[in-house]
Protein backbone atom coordinates (compact mmCIF):
# COMPACT_ATOMS: atom_id res chain seq x y z
CA UNK A 1 0.00 0.00 0.00
CA UNK A 2 1.07 3.53 -0.75
CA UNK A 3 2.24 5.69 2.11
CA UNK A 4 0.44 9.02 2.57
CA UNK A 5 2.32 12.31 2.38
CA UNK A 6 2.23 14.48 5.49
CA UNK A 7 4.09 17.78 5.07
CA UNK A 8 6.61 18.94 7.64
CA UNK A 9 5.36 21.77 9.85
CA UNK A 10 7.75 24.22 8.15
CA UNK A 11 6.25 23.35 4.75
CA UNK A 12 2.67 24.13 5.79
CA UNK A 13 1.41 27.49 4.53
CA UNK A 14 -1.45 29.81 5.38
CA UNK A 15 -2.53 29.64 1.72
CA UNK A 16 -2.67 25.84 1.85
CA UNK A 17 -4.72 25.87 5.04
CA UNK A 18 -7.14 28.47 3.67
CA UNK A 19 -7.54 26.50 0.44
CA UNK A 20 -8.26 23.28 2.33
CA UNK A 21 -10.80 24.95 4.62
CA UNK A 22 -12.50 26.87 1.79
CA UNK A 23 -14.77 23.89 1.08
CA UNK A 24 -17.72 23.51 3.51
CA UNK A 25 -17.42 19.71 3.58
CA UNK A 26 -13.72 19.83 4.42
CA UNK A 27 -14.16 22.44 7.15
CA UNK A 28 -16.95 20.31 8.64
CA UNK A 29 -14.72 17.21 8.59
CA UNK A 30 -11.88 19.18 10.17
CA UNK A 31 -14.14 20.61 12.89
CA UNK A 32 -15.54 17.18 13.76
CA UNK A 33 -12.04 15.71 13.95
CA UNK A 34 -10.89 18.62 16.13
CA UNK A 35 -13.76 18.00 18.56
CA UNK A 36 -13.27 14.22 18.66
CA UNK A 37 -11.51 12.59 21.57
CA UNK A 38 -9.83 10.02 19.34
CA UNK A 39 -8.90 9.44 15.71
CA UNK A 40 -11.81 8.76 13.35
CA UNK A 41 -11.91 6.56 10.29
CA UNK A 42 -13.02 7.95 6.95
CA UNK A 43 -16.35 6.10 6.86
CA UNK A 44 -17.47 8.13 9.91
CA UNK A 45 -17.89 11.03 7.50
CA UNK A 46 -19.96 9.40 4.74
CA UNK A 47 -22.82 11.74 5.69
CA UNK A 48 -21.55 15.31 6.04
CA UNK A 49 -23.84 18.34 6.07
CA UNK A 50 -26.87 16.04 5.75
CA UNK A 51 -25.78 14.64 2.40
CA UNK A 52 -24.31 11.29 1.42
CA UNK A 53 -20.81 11.52 -0.06
CA UNK A 54 -19.33 8.99 -2.46
CA UNK A 55 -16.23 7.33 -1.02
CA UNK A 56 -14.10 8.70 -3.85
CA UNK A 57 -15.18 12.27 -3.04
CA UNK A 58 -14.54 11.70 0.65
CA UNK A 59 -11.06 10.35 -0.12
CA UNK A 60 -10.34 13.49 -2.13
CA UNK A 61 -11.41 15.72 0.78
CA UNK A 62 -9.16 13.82 3.20
CA UNK A 63 -6.26 14.05 0.74
CA UNK A 64 -6.61 17.85 0.51
CA UNK A 65 -6.76 18.18 4.32
CA UNK A 66 -3.75 15.87 4.72
CA UNK A 67 -1.63 17.59 2.05
CA UNK A 68 -2.44 20.98 3.58
CA UNK A 69 -0.99 19.66 6.84
CA UNK A 70 -4.24 19.86 8.80
CA UNK A 71 -4.64 16.15 9.52
CA UNK A 72 -2.59 12.99 9.94
CA UNK A 73 -3.89 9.72 8.49
CA UNK A 74 -2.60 6.46 9.94
CA UNK A 75 -3.37 3.07 8.45
CA UNK A 76 -4.79 0.54 10.91
CA UNK A 77 -5.51 -2.65 9.01
CA UNK A 78 -7.65 -1.68 6.04
CA UNK A 79 -8.86 1.58 7.60
CA UNK A 80 -7.33 5.03 7.74
CA UNK A 81 -7.63 6.74 11.11
CA UNK A 82 -7.50 10.53 10.98
CA UNK A 83 -6.72 13.15 13.58
CA UNK A 84 -5.93 16.84 13.43
CA UNK A 85 -2.49 18.38 13.83
CA UNK A 86 -3.83 21.32 15.85
CA UNK A 87 -1.28 20.91 18.66
CA UNK A 88 1.58 20.81 16.13
CA UNK A 89 0.25 23.80 14.20
CA UNK A 90 -0.50 26.10 17.14
CA UNK A 91 3.11 27.26 17.73
CA UNK A 92 3.42 28.27 14.06
CA UNK A 93 -0.07 29.63 13.34
CA UNK A 94 -1.37 30.63 16.78
CA UNK A 95 -5.13 30.90 17.04
CA UNK A 96 -5.73 31.05 13.27
CA UNK A 97 -7.40 27.62 13.03
CA UNK A 98 -9.64 28.35 16.01
CA UNK A 99 -10.63 31.70 14.53
CA UNK A 100 -11.49 30.10 11.16
CA UNK A 101 -13.62 27.36 12.71
CA UNK A 102 -15.36 29.82 15.07
CA UNK A 103 -16.18 32.11 12.15
CA UNK A 104 -17.49 29.16 10.16
CA UNK A 105 -19.69 28.05 13.07
CA UNK A 106 -21.03 31.58 13.60
CA UNK A 107 -21.79 31.92 9.90
CA UNK A 108 -23.85 28.72 9.88
CA UNK A 109 -25.87 29.25 13.05
CA UNK A 110 -29.50 29.73 12.33
CA UNK A 111 -30.74 33.09 13.62
CA UNK A 112 -33.49 32.92 16.18
CA UNK A 113 -36.81 34.28 15.03
CA UNK A 114 -37.84 37.41 16.84
CA UNK A 115 -41.29 37.43 18.32
CA UNK A 116 -43.43 40.33 17.28
CA UNK A 117 -45.23 42.18 20.01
Amino acid sequence: MRKHHHPAIDDITVEGILHALADPVRVQIFMELAQAECAKNCSTFLNVNKSQLPKSTLSQHFRVLREAGLIVSERKGVELHNRTRCADLKPRFGEMLGAITCAYSAQHKKPKKKKSI
